[in-house]
C-alpha cells in the first residue's frame, strides 16, 4: 500500500496539480491538508474520477479543512475537534486491517513565537498539548497511522539552519518539546528518518517569500508520516517528492509518501 499526504494549500486551485501526482505517483491512499473549500464546493466527481471512490472531508470556505481519499474501502469516523474550535483540522478513517488513519492539519503559529503576545501562536501550543492528552488516552491503543502538516519540524536537520531558526515558529524549543511529547505519547515512529538519516538534511515546505527556492534551499521538513511500532516491521519506503515545489502553480509544501508491504 503506498500513503501519501499533502498540504496542498487549496484543493480547487490545485486540482491539475493533484490529478498529475496522482497519475504518476499512485498512491492507494491520499490525504490532504489546507483544502479550503467548503463541503458544498467540494470537487467530488473530479476526484473520484482520479480513482478514488471511497473520500471523506472536513472543509471551510478559504481556511483550513481536510481530506482523505483511498481506492479501498475504510470507515469513516468522527473528527476530533481541539481548543474549542471546529475548525476542520482532523479527519479520521479505519481503514482494513483495523488501522486508524489520523490526518491532521496543526496550526502553524503565526510569526511571534510568544503565547502571550500571539495568540496564533497560543492556540498552536495549546492544540499540542491537547492532542497529546487525547494519544495518552485510547486514543493511542491499537495500530495507528498519523499524518499530515503538522507545522513543526523537530530535528536539527529539519531545518535549514538550527542556529537561526531557533527562535522562528515550526522549529522553536518548545514546539519541537511538545511535537516530540506527542510523538511519545503513542510511541510513534517517524517514518520517513527510518530511510533517511537524522544527519542528512530534509525538507517538506520552502517559503513563497523565497526569490529562488532552489538556489538557496531554505527549506524545513513540517510533513510528517508517524506509525504505531506495531506496524514498523511492514514499512517498505519513504519518501519526498521535492520535484513538485517546481511544478507550476505550486503549493509551498509537497507530498511525503510511505510504501508499506
Amino acid at each position: 500500500m503506498r500513503i501519501a499526504t499533502w498540504n496542498i494549500n487549496s484543493l480547487r486551485l490545485r486540482i491539475e496539480n493533484l490529478k498529475r501526482f496522482v497519475a504518476e505517483y499512485r498512491p492507494d491512499v491520499l490525504c490532504l491538508q489546507e483544502i479550503k473549500v467548503s463541503d458544498a464546493f467540494f470537487p467530488l466527481q473530479a476526484v473520484k474520477d482520479m480513482g478514488f471512490p471511497h473520500i471523506l472531508y472536513h472543509g471551510m470556505k478559504s481556511y483550513n479543512g481536510v481530506a482523505i481519499f483511498s481506492k479501498a474501502p475504510f470507515l469513516a469516523k468522527s473528527p476530533e475537534y481541539w481548543c474549542k474550535k471546529e475548525d476542520c483540522r482532523h479527519a479520521l478513517a479505519i481503514l482494513p486491517g483495523d488501522i486508524a488513519l489520523h490526518n491532521f492539519y496543526v496550526p502553524a503559529g503565526g510569526d511571534i513565537p510568544d503565547p502571550a503576545l500571539n495568540p496564533k501562536f497560543d492556540h498552536k501550543l495549546k492544540f499540542l498539548d491537547e492532542v497529546t492528552a487525547w494519544f495518552k488516552g485510547p486514543a493511542g491503543k491499537g495500530k495507528s497511522i498519523i499524518v499530515g502538516d503538522l507545522n513543526v519540524a523537530p530535528l536539527e536537520q529539519d531545518v535549514w539552519s538550527h542556529k537561526q531558526l531557533l527562535k522562528v515558529v515550526s522549529h522553536t524549543p518548545i514546539e519541537v518539546e511538545k511535537l516530540t511529547g506527542w510523538q511519545k505519547a503513542g510511541q510513534f515512529v517517524d517514518v520517513l528518518r527510518q530511510f533517511i538519516p537524522e544527519e542528512e538534511k530534509l525538507y517538506s515546505w520552502w517559503s513563497y517569500r523565497s526569490p529562488d527556492w532552489t538556489k538557496n534551499d531554505r527549506g524545513r521538513r513540517l510533513d510528517h508520516i508517524w506509525v504505531s511500532p506495531e506496524l514498523k516491521p511492514a514499512l517498505k519506503k519513504g519518501q519526498i517528492i521535492k520535484e513538485m515545489r517546481g511544478w507550476e502553480l505550486p503549493s509551498d509544501h509537497v507530498p511525503v509518501i510511505v510504501d508499506t508491504h
